[in-house]
């Protein structure tokens, strides 16, 4: 069954690749936007499931303009995994997402600072299969269907150390920050500032990766079952 990350993140590839899986990587866009009072449990299931939605429009229309033109190559069965990662302030409801600027990041490490979060992240795998109507025709849409939905959420619990205005400046001058969630990297140079952690550490790099391994074996052997039938 082929295998597809539907994640531009070099983190989620790096721990994937770690694992010597077979795998394929698409990048998805989509408005990441909180919705209003929305709680951090549903924010991030909400954003693993929509980039899975994304990631199978965008794999039809890129089959069917093969359709079109006689290339038609179409794979049997393909697993999308999604992932959303997020922070989330001791009080359980305050979710740091990516820093929108130097204040921005500021703000969250200010309330991070001699003080515990918990990274979440969410992962989706989502089976795909050809539809059960022939695909041979240039106006079939899709070609490809939704044929089962797996999802897991992890928490990891971290503690920083009492942060001072320099350690702050000279990191968002560093340029790690800008594109993770609660604006640091546990990977890189934002691991001076984390003096524990309670859980799984590539949750908090961005891909709690021992769980996605059974996400993805439980997807498979509910595959095999299903044909079996």
């Amino acid at each position: 069954m082929k295998l597809i990350l539907a994640s531009g993140s070099p983190r989620r590839h790096e721990l994937l690749t770690r694992a010597q899986l077979d795998f394929t990587v698409m990048s998805v866009d989509i408005d990441e936007t909180p919705h209003i009072d929305e709680a951090p449990k549903a924010y991030i299931e909400r954003m693993v499931a929509t980039k899975a939605d994304a990631a199978v429009e965008q794999i039809n229309k890129a089959l069917n303009e093969k359709l079109k033109n006689n290339q038609a190559d179409l794979p049997e069965s393909i697993i999308i995994l999604t992932a959303d990662t997020i922070g989330v302030l001791a009080d359980g409801t305050t979710v740091l997402v990516k820093p929108s600027n130097r204040e921005d990041a500021y703000r969250m490490w200010q309330q991070m600072s001699d003080n515990v979060h918990e990274v979440w992240t969410a992962v989706q795998a989502t089976h795909v299969s050809l539809s059960s109507e022939k695909a041979s025709s240039p106006n079939h849409n899709p070609v490809l269907q939704v044929v089962n939905q797996l999802q897991i959420t992890e928490r990891t619990e971290v503690t920083f150390i009492a942060l001072t205005a320099e350690m702050m400046s000279n990191y968002w001058d560093s340029g790690e920050p800008a594109d993770k969630a609660g604006g640091y990297g546990i990977q890189g140079l934002g691991a001076a500032w984390v003096s524990r952690i309670n859980g799984s550490y590539t949750n908090v790099v961005g891909l709690p990766l021992a769980q996605t391994l059974a996400l993805i074996n439980d997807m498979q052997v509910n595959d095999i079952q299903v044909k079996e039938v």
